[in-house]
């Protein structure tokens, strides 16, 4: 049973592994959530628009096709060890991009380190999963979703409370102003000043 589009999660899936990224993208399709997938930590920052190290090799596509870039990223989850920039760097950037660090960040290994994941943990990351991932991992997933789309939702009902007082005025204002127009002459009294009355 799917979701509407608009009401599915978009999940954003890092791992250098084709099999590791196949596995993970087939399991978060089977939860119905949509889903991009990124060979490393540079194109995931380029695909949510953080592209400052201009590493992009032009012959390479950054991005699986199944999804637009301009489609709301709600989680992202990610391999620990890519070359290059590791899961780590990447949780790092994302939660010190101010219009980014919202948006639940789930790392994955396949080695069971503690210290890698308390690390991990205290940067800000929602969850450790130890690969393989199972489904079991993915159902973990909703409540840090469900979280993040109620933030979401506040921040815009707050948006609207603020613009709603200075809306009600311009809409005021308009109507004021279409009447004035509207009136043909006819209908408006004429002002006499200084006439007396016999």
């Amino acid at each position: 049973m799917g979701l509407a589009i608009e009401s599915r999660f978009h999940v954003l899936a890092v791992d250098d592994s084709i099999i590791d990224r196949k596995l993970i993208e087939r399991l978060l399709k089977t939860s119905s959530y949509l889903v991009t997938t990124v060979d490393s930590g540079t194109k995931a920052l380029e695909f949510l628009g953080l592209d400052g190290d201009d590493l992009r090799n032009p012959n390479q596509p950054s991005v699986s096709p199944d999804i637009q870039q301009e489609t709301e990223v709600n989680l992202i989850i990610t391999d620990y060890c890519m070359p290059g920039m590791t899961g780590y760097d990447l949780l790092k950037k994302i939660k010190e991009s101010t219009s980014l660090r919202n948006i639940p960040v789930v790392i994955m290994s396949s080695e069971n380190v503690p210290s890698r994941i308390s690390r991990c943990l205290e940067e800000g990351a929602e969850e450790f999963f130890l690969k393989p991932v199972r489904l079991a991992d993915v159902h973990k997933l909703k409540p840090h979703l469900m979280k993040t789309k109620h933030k979401n939702q506040q921040k815009q009902e707050n948006q609207e409370a603020t613009e709603a007082p200075e809306v009600q005025q311009q809409s005021y204002n308009n109507k004021r102003k279409v009447r004035e127009d509207g009136l043909s002459q006819d209908r408006t009294r004429p002002r006499y000043s200084g006439l007396t009355v016999v």
